[in-house]
């Protein structure tokens, strides 16, 4: 039991040892990535945890359920949020929030009109934050924007375009099957029909570039000319 508990530790640190390899050179001395501690998380999200630090947290116990080439986009399309910067950050709303509120019922109490208008103010503005950060719509739009780098990053990485698709999209297709969360499976959903779309362009996009190489004119040798003394002989021969 012990020795089936050490092979499995090491599994996991050979794995993360792994992932770490397959983060871009610029991101190597700030991004980290370590397994979740929490019950029932995501299967791999990324959290800001300094100014300067991002770490990414991979839910290892789901994460063999994937392939390789399945864990291996789902890594990148988390390194591409990085990249385009729409990860969760510690923001000040909550606070501003609770402040707001807080200030409100006070100067509700003290019957003081003007710090009653800023407390609201200041609630206002705050929950306007928090919507925007949450807001469906534009959370499923950056997914989507990291799936399409995720390919790109991939072919860094020597993957072909057409396998890196294919690999994103099973991958996609395991999550959907396995998130009983409705909300969650939605995401994934979309997801998968967004990436379906983007394929078929890239497709249609390389069969149009094969036709264009294929049909181009192709230069003509140039002539031999055959030896002088060939046309010397051929020149005598006529005037016999």
């Amino acid at each position: 039991m012990t020795s089936f508990a050490t092979a499995s530790a090491r599994a996991e640190m050979n794995e993360l040892r792994r992932l770490k390899t397959l983060l871009p050179p610029e991101l190597q001395s700030w991004v980290i990535v370590e397994a979740t501690t929490e019950v029932n998380p995501p299967i791999i999200r990324s959290e800001e945890i300094g100014r300067d630090e991002v770490e990414i947290q991979i839910d290892l116990g789901k994460w063999e359920n994937l392939s390789l080439d399945q864990r291996n986009l789902m890594f990148w399309h988390e390194v591409a949020r990085i990249q385009d910067d729409t990860i969760p950050k510690e923001g000040w709303e909550m606070a501003a929030l609770a402040i707001g509120l807080g200030g409100a019922v006070g100067e509700l109490w003290v019957q003081d009109g003007l710090l009653l208008i800023l407390a609201v103010g200041l609630c206002g503005v705050s929950g306007y934050r928090l919507w925007q950060k949450n807001n469906g719509e534009k959370t499923i739009q950056a997914a989507i924007d990291a799936d399409e780098k995720a390919i790109a990053l991939a072919t860094r990485f020597g993957y072909t375009v057409p396998n890196a698709y294919k690999s994103l999209g099973s991958a996609l297709k395991a999550l959907i099957e396995q998130t009983p969360n409705r909300r969650n499976r939605k995401s994934y959903e979309t997801r998968l029909q967004a990436l379906r779309k983007s394929a078929a362009k890239a497709k249609s996009k390389m069969q149009g570039d094969k036709k264009g190489k294929s049909t181009e004119p192709q230069p003509e040798a140039p002539r031999q000319q055959a030896p002088r003394s060939a046309r010397s002989q051929v020149r005598r021969k006529n005037l016999q």
